[in-house]
Parts: C-alpha cells; structure tokens; sequence
C-alpha cells in the first residue's frame, strides 16, 4: 500500500486492516500519535487525514490510501516547532505528554478549518481528546496563542507579498 505522510510517499507492506496508529508507530518510526484505549475514545492516537482529525488506532490502512495524513511530527521539528506546537510549549500545556500530539493534531484540523474559532469551538473540537492530568485551561490558552501566531504569520506574509 502507498501512503502519503507529512507530504512523503511510503511503500508500506501491511495488511489494509492493520489500524494506521501500528504502521505510523512501528513501521514509520513516528511515535508522536501514542496507543491510548484502542477504542477511539481518548484521542491519544489523533492524527489528520486530508486535514480531519482522525483516531488512528480506528482507522484501517485501506481508508487512507492515497491520502494525505499529517501527524505532529509533520507540523515542526525540535528546532523549528509549528505555531501549535511552540504554543504548547510556551504555555507549557504538557504535564505527563500523552496526550499532547493528539490535542495539537485536533486543535491544528479546527484551526485550518477555523482561525477564529470561539473558545466554545475549541472546547468543542477538543471534546473527544482526554487529558488525564488537567492541564485542560493551558491547553485552551495554548490553542488561543497559536491562533494568535498563525494570523499574524498570515498577516506578515500578507504584507510581504508585492
């Protein structure tokens, strides 16, 4: 099967029904979507696929074929951390980190679909993700400041344009 991930192209030999999550973590090396349930009800596994936020240990390889997935390593790296992730940092929203990726991957599918979402929105878009040490009001200020970061990167390049 051919997949397309953080905007490279894989030639994965798995089953279509292997769960994305297990060919993510043990055939790509990308760790950052973690096993949490296995039934799609923390959200620790959230990725995007073709910019939705998706529970990857629910969903098979055959339904993401041919499509673009982004996991958080796809949004910045260590030195050069995408908007969510360098808002998460500065409002250190992460205690243990479980949760973490999975909240960014959600937050970044609602704020490519809604910039200026509400903070009913975010509550909202957030809602199926757990976070079992309560950061929940940094990762609400978290989600605010990226916002921030993005309009005014949007803005900046805005200006820059001749």
């Amino acid at each position: 099967m051919k997949l397309k991930v953080n905007g490279s192209e894989y030639e994965i030999d798995a089953d279509p029904d292997t769960p994305l999550l297990y060919v993510l973590r043990n055939d790509l090396a990308l760790n950052g979507a973690k096993f949490g349930c296995g039934l799609g009800q923390c959200g620790a596994c959230t990725v995007m696929v073709d910019g939705k936020a998706i529970f990857s240990c629910l969903t098979p390889m055959l339904v993401v074929e041919g499509k673009e997935i982004t996991t958080v390593e796809g949004l910045g790296s260590i030195d050069n951390p995408g908007p969510l992730q360098r808002a998460f940092i500065e409002e250190q929203a992460a205690q243990c980190g479980y949760c973490i990726a999975g909240m960014i991957m959600r937050a970044q599918a609602l704020l490519q679909k809604n910039p200026d979402a509400s903070d009913a929105e975010v509550r909202a878009a957030l809602e199926p993700n757990l976070c079992r040490c309560g950061t929940h009001m940094r990762i609400l200020r978290a989600v605010r400041r990226a916002a921030d970061l993005m309009r005014t990167a949007a803005h900046g390049s805005e200006r820059r344009a001749p």
